[in-house]
């Protein structure tokens, strides 16, 4: 009966974000799977803390649409989110909701999945927050360098403060939910983590590429806003926006679990 009304409410949900297009429809699929797992497997609780991050994000990425609408030209997709962006933000703290089935009496099983959501929330905060910075990021594997708004590895005081708000407010109602406070500093120090790891790979491995006629560096392929087709820069070509941000909430777990368990 759970994982029946997990599914309608899934579906419910999905809809409405497909309806105010914060979802594609291949997004919209995926969230109606993700949703069943979590909300029908996991319950009230679990089903809490993904629609915070999902309805936190979405309004985030809506927030400031005019001073934002020039970096649109930096990022792979924008804010409607296809299946590719819910699974890589939404994969790892799935499968620590399946995992629950299997384990519905481990703590740890809650700590992962909660700190998956506090790493890609943590990183969402950061993203749209931080290019509302006055002051151009610098990229994390060279403080001393400056990098354009929006580059990928940038990072800025009031991204991660925004970074640190975004993990914090998870493990908030992560601690609230089960009533156990020795989670908040855990969860938000992992999320956190996570989101620098994402800013880590995402200027160093991860795929960019660049636009001869604009000349501007890009994640988007194979063309840009312009039109123009854009060429491999630097990175691993496989490795894109969204298996970033499925590293972002792995690394987020695994330093909650070594944490936990230390």
């Amino acid at each position: 009966m759970q994982l029946l009304l997990g599914f309608l409410l899934a579906l419910l949900i999905a809809f409405l974000a497909y309806k105010a297009r914060s979802l594609n429809k291949s997004g919209a699929v995926a969230a109606a799977f993700t949703g069943t797992i979590i909300f029908g497997i996991g319950g009230l609780a679990w089903a809490i803390l993904l629609l915070t991050f999902f309805i936190t994000s979405s309004a985030l990425s809506r927030a400031f649409k005019k001073r934002k609408a020039a970096l649109e030209e930096k990022f792979s997709k924008g804010h409607e989110r296809d299946a590719g962006q819910v699974f890589g933000n939404g994969g790892i703290a799935t499968f620590f909701a399946a995992l629950h089935y299997f384990y519905p009496n481990e703590p740890w099983v809650w700590v992962g999945f909660a700190a998956s959501l506090a790493a890609v929330n943590a990183d969402t905060w950061a993203t749209e927050l931080g290019v509302l910075n006055p002051n151009p990021p610098r990229m994390i594997t060279n403080l001393f360098k400056t990098v354009e708004k929006g580059t990928s590895g940038g990072i800025s005081l009031v991204g991660t403060l925004a970074s640190l708000a975004g993990s914090a407010l998870i493990a908030f109602l992560a601690s609230l939910l089960t009533g156990n406070w020795s989670l908040l500093p855990l969860i938000t120090i992992s999320g956190l983590a996570g989101s620098l790891f994402d800013s880590l790979i995402g200027g160093t491995v991860q795929a960019m590429y660049y636009c001869p006629t604009d000349k501007k560096e890009t994640e988007k392929h194979p063309l840009h806003t312009c039109g123009a087709e854009t060429v491999h820069l630097r990175g691993w070509k496989w490795l894109d926006n969204d298996l970033v941000n499925f590293s972002c909430g792995a690394f987020g777990a695994a330093v909650a679990l070594v944490l936990y368990f230390a």
